[in-house]
C-alpha cells in the first residue's frame, strides 16, 4: 500500500468514524482524543501526541477547521497553513490513528460523538476545565494533560520567523 493511501485512510467524517469507532469498540480498544489546531507542527506537538497515544490504543485527533482557528482569536494571519495542509501533515505522524475536522468553537460535540475512554489537553488545562470533562467521566473515562515541552509554541516560532 502506498503511503499517500495509508495518510488519506487516516481522515474522516463523521460516517467514516463512526464506523470505525463501531470496529475498534468491538476489538476493545481504549480509545484517547485530543484537539487543537496544529498550525505549525512542531517538537512539541510531536512529543504531545505520542504521548497521548501512549495513554490508550488508539488516537483520535480533532482538528480544528480554518474558520474555527479564526475564530479563536489567535491572530489575523492564523492559521498559518491550511485545514487540508495540516490534516496531510499530522496523518503522517505514526502515532495518529484517525483525524476528523470540526468546525464549532468547541469539541464537545465531537467529544460527545466519539465517547473517548480518555481525553487529553495540554498541561496549562486544569482537568476539571476541559471541555468534554463531564461526558468522559459520565462514562467512567479518564480525563488527563500532558506536560508542555517548555520553550515551543507555534506562536513564538512565528514571532521567532518575525524578528
Amino acid at each position: 500500500m502506498s503511503y499517500h493511501k495509508k495518510l488519506s485512510e487516516k481522515f474522516h467524517t463523521k460516517e467514516s468514524l463512526k464506523t470505525l469507532l463501531n470496529q475498534w469498540n468491538s476489538e476493545n480498544k481504549e480509545l484517547v482524543f485530543t484537539n487543537g489546531c496544529f498550525d505549525i507542527l512542531h517538537r512539541g506537538h510531536v512529543e504531545y501526541l505520542c504521548h497521548a497515544r501512549d495513554l490508550g490504543d488508539k488516537l483520535i485527533l480533532g482538528l480544528n477547521t480554518d474558520a474555527s482557528v479564526k475564530r479563536l482569536g489567535k491572530s489575523p494571519e492564523r492559521p498559518i497553513n491550511s485545514e487540508n495542509t495540516r490534516a496531510i501533515i499530522l496523518a503522517a505522524l505514526e502515532c495518529v490513528d484517525a483525524i476528523i475536522l470540526f468546525d464549532e468553537d468547541t469539541p464537545l460535540e465531537l467529544i460527545d460523538f466519539v465517547q473517548p475512554d480518555i481525553l487529553v489537553k495540554g498541561s496549562d488545562y486544569k482537568a476539571e476545565d476541559i471541555v468534554g470533562y463531564d461526558i468522559v467521566k459520565a462514562k467512567g473515562g479518564k480525563v488527563m494533560t500532558i506536560q508542555l515541552v517548555d520553550g515551543f509554541s507555534t506562536t513564538k516560532l512565528i514571532e521567532k520567523m518575525k524578528s
